[in-house]
């Protein structure tokens, strides 16, 4: 039985399911007007891992994440160039799905957006009013905290405790420094939409509350993000579930940072990488491995150091692949359950207690560093064992190998399938010795036109790979 971390106990526990053999997911999406840095990239990895875990565990999920097309930053950076709010989140919607789609993150099986679901958000603001747990402002609509029971679950403090540490703002007229904004009023060229107490826009914390519960109902199984959502966003939208007289998530998980020399990553501190680019220089696959190589609760460095060294466990699986001519188990989609029973040929099962071992530390918390340990454990014994001549205990191994890390999302990548020609051939030297010399502009041109020539380009700790399409 799968055991996760909560973040509102901060206790693992067993993940308790509304629906026995259903499960449903709820991960606060990007708010597209920049491109996606690395720590959006591991966010999207970490619930991507749990998602195709659960589909190999034998459940059937629902996957929801929002894009968040309205908001300050939105508004601030279309003013900026000049273009329209639509115009800019068009563009970088497009750039976060050119990642997802390059990292083999799965896409969810619903991408509300903000601006599509504002008349829900005023019904929500209108109840609360009703209530009497909300209250008009001069700038807008806020919720009152003082009557949610609870408030600060998540932080894990009392609301005294978070009161007397709570930052005053002189010119925002609330009736206490922790109430948030349900409804912004209007301002000039901003866009807006009516509603009974003025036309204005949501709230940045009022768009996920609507959308999850609107999706996925009452009461369903996990709400998910970043370590930097816990709180106050994923508080306030909490609050705003309780205020209302709704269930919300079950289980609140959270995943660590990605740093730079210990810091936080993040566009405010302006020490981010452009997850873009690190796709651009190295195999996709690797930001994965790297990220499957620690719990996803713990902070992760991310330097070329790192990188390569996920690279070289790549090149491992891929040499395993070549090897015992594996075809990549993610070439049907997500692994489900049944692939652990016998291979397309019907012969020998996967390694049962190597398979036990694996569920083991997924069930524990998602420990996917244990997991991987167990299929590079696999790696070796099969390549023990032919080298032995023991091809039948190889096989099983290698095989094992790669149902296992395909349940992870890892692609294998096996045999070239095309002899290399000396155009393509020189091309790849010259790539290779671009990167040697950091020209990465150089590197890039090379890797397009080898792509151009139909081949698909990877990176790896001994160079550039390359096979047909």
């Amino acid at each position: 039985m799968l055991r996760l971390h909560d973040s509102a106990t901060g206790e693992v526990a067993p993940l308790a399911l509304r629906e026995p053999g259903k499960v449903s997911l709820y991960v606060c999406g990007p708010t597209v007007y920049d491109a996606p840095h690395l720590g959006h990239g591991r966010f999207s990895l970490v619930f991507d891992v749990l998602r195709r875990y659960l589909i190999f565990s034998g459940l059937e999920v629902t996957y929801v994440s929002n894009i968040t097309d309205i908001e300050d930053k939105i508004i601030e950076r279309a003013a900026e160039r000049g273009i329209t709010e639509s115009e800019l989140t068009a563009v970088y919607e497009g750039v976060w799905w050119d990642a997802m789609d390059a990292l083999d993150v799965l896409r969810p099986d619903e991408t509300p957006h903000a601006t599509a679901y504002v008349e829900r958000m005023v019904e929500l603001v209108g109840d609360l009013l009703e209530r009497g747990v909300a209250y008009e402002t001069d700038d807008g609509v806020y919720l009152s905290v003082n009557e949610v029971p609870g408030y600060g679950l998540l932080a894990r403090q009392s609301l005294e405790s978070l009161r007397s540490g709570a930052r005053i703002e002189a010119a925002e007229d609330k009736r206490s420094p922790l109430d948030f904004v349900l409804w912004k009023n209007a301002k000039p060229g901003e866009p807006t939409w009516d509603a009974p107490w003025g036309a204005g826009r949501p709230g940045w914390h009022t768009e996920c509350v609507v959308m999850s519960l609107d999706l996925l109902g009452d009461g369903f199984e996990v709400h998910g993000g970043g370590l930097d959502l816990m709180f106050p966003h994923h508080e306030n939208e909490r609050a705003q579930a309780v205020a209302s007289g709704r269930e919300f998530a079950r289980h609140w998980m959270h995943n660590g940072w990605v740093t730079v020399g210990g810091e936080k990553m993040s566009k405010s501190l302006g020490n981010f990488t452009s997850l873009s680019d690190l796709i651009d220089r190295s195999d996709p696959r690797a930001y994965r491995l790297l990220v499957l190589r620690s719990h996803y609760r713990s902070p992760i460095e991310v330097t070329p150091e790192t990188v390569a060294q996920a690279e070289a466990g790549l090149a491992r699986l891929d040499e395993l692949a070549r090897r015992f001519d594996l075809e990549d188990p993610l070439d049907q989609g997500p692994v489900l359950p049944g692939a652990v029973d016998s291979d397309a040929a019907g012969s020998a099962a996967v390694d049962g207690l190597a398979t036990e071992a694996f569920v083991n530390h997924m069930d524990d918390d998602l420990d996917t560093a244990g997991a991987l340990a167990v299929v590079f454990d696999l790696v070796r014994q099969a390549n023990s064992a032919a080298d032995a001549g023991d091809d039948a205990v190889a096989m099983q191994s290698a095989r094992t190998a790669a149902v296992l890390v395909g349940a992870l999302g890892v692609r294998l990548a096996g045999s070239d399938n095309g002899e290399i020609d000396d155009t393509a051939a020189d091309l790849v030297r010259r790539r290779d010795a671009a990167r040697a010399a950091k020209e990465w502009a150089e590197a890039d041109a090379l890797r397009a036109e080898l792509e151009a020539a139909g081949w698909l380009v990877e990176d790896s700790a001994e160079g550039t790979r390359i096979r047909r399409r």
